[in-house]
């Protein structure tokens, strides 16, 4: 593949995909800081220098940056754009390196207090950082909910079409027109929520109760533990119980029961992730499922391939996991601010300029950290390296 192709094929995707999922969040965090009277001096998608931007009649530039990896807002009274508190203010405007010029410092005046970030209500700020995450889930559930009204929600009977020989499913005497009621205890709608209940299990017994001849039926069965690769070449511990179901259809939805599927939609989506998440860190799953930019950059470009009904799709799954990793409690990610002020909240005032250092540069190696970790398991997924010994 030439350099021209990989650009179109799957740069390209990977920029248009990013940069929206940027612009929603930051524009949470910037709506909700407008809606608290904050003075916004930045809005930017991605860090670094300046590509290209403007002014508004407000006095907030409006840029796009070099690394586009991310993207911030930056409120009056930051000493930065990682949201640390300044005591003192320039009267000069940012430039395009992304720094302060031309003012001299000097102390705030009353006027300049009441439109600073750091010196609203605790309820204020805390709404303004939470306001980005929050922005990625109701924009994940607006995604799918476009989705199931105009395409339809994908969804199949929880009935079981056939049993593969030699399977679990068969070792447990499941068979073919069974209808599985519950698994673990929770009642099941559609095929789709018992494939989700059997990953996130992974080695646990399932106990199930199926629908038979009229009469239910208790089961329980031992998935089978394998090594599948997906379309992308990448690798992933599944578990499998070895049943297909017996067709799939969509179900297109007004807009009210539209909403309510995507809000479940949504907050199955978080669950899955926070468990996988769990599953990795106790050891259950391989941390060789952490991808980083490379792999979402080859999911977009394949996503982008498949149609546009595959990228709406696979941008509100984005979504969700943007919300939620900024979610995590680490200082620079909105979570590691919450976690301040929810701090401030039982101390009654907030944590020392110190103490707040420490913790954006002990956040800062995490998150450094971490992005290394995932480029490296996608380069060792790619074959970079045996590519540059060749």
């Amino acid at each position: 593949m030439d350099l021209l192709n990989l650009i179109g094929d799957y740069l390209v995707p990977f920029l248009i995909i990013l940069s929206i999922l940027v612009f929603i969040h930051e524009m949470g965090h910037y709506l909700a800081a407008r809606w608290c009277g904050v003075k916004i001096d930045a809005f930017s998608i991605g860090f670094g220098p300046e590509l290209f931007g403007w002014y508004d009649k407000r006095g907030t530039r409006w840029k796009v940056s070099a690394l586009p990896l991310g993207g911030y807002v930056k409120m009056f009274g930051d000493a930065d754009v990682t949201s640390r508190p300044a005591s003192n203010v320039s009267g000069g405007k940012e430039d395009t390196t992304g720094n302060w010029a031309g003012g001299v410092e000097r102390p705030l005046t009353p006027e300049e207090r009441a439109v600073s970030f750091h010196h609203k209500r605790l309820g204020q700020r805390t709404f303004i950082v939470a306001a980005g995450p929050l922005a990625n889930f109701l924009f994940a559930g607006v995604l799918l909910a476009g989705f199931f009204i105009f395409v339809g929600q994908p969804t199949t009977p929880p009935e079981i079409g056939q049993v593969l020989e030699g399977s679990p499913a068969e070792a447990a005497d499941l068979r073919p027109g069974d209808r599985i009621l519950t698994v673990n205890g929770a009642a099941v709608e559609r095929f789709e929520q018992i494939q989700r209940q059997v990953q996130l299990n992974l080695e646990q017994p399932l106990e199930l109760v199926v629908l038979r001849d009229g009469r239910e039926v208790e089961l329980v069965a031992y998935p089978e533990i394998v090594d599948l690769e997906d379309n992308f070449g990448n690798v992933h511990r599944m578990a499998r119980l070895g049943i297909a179901a017996s067709g799939t259809e969509y179900v297109r939805y007004g807009p009210v029961e539209a909403l309510w599927r995507a809000g479940e939609e949504t907050l199955s989506l978080t669950t899955a992730t926070l468990k996988a998440l769990g599953q990795i860190v106790t050891g259950v799953r391989s941390t060789d499922e952490l991808g980083g930019p490379v792999r979402i950059a080859e999911m977009s470009g394949h996503m982008a391939m498949a149609g546009l009904v595959s990228v709406v799709w696979f941008m509100a799954v984005l979504s969700v996991n943007l919300g939620l990793i900024n979610l995590f409690p680490v200082p620079m990610l909105d979570g590691g601010h919450l976690l301040f002020y929810a701090i401030e909240a039982v101390r009654g005032r907030p944590l020392g300029e110190k103490a707040q250092e420490i913790g954006f540069r002990i956040g800062l190696a995490l998150v450094l950290m971490l992005f290394v970790f995932v480029t490296w398991n996608d380069l060792v997924r790619i074959e970079f390296f045996s590519m540059l010994q060749g």
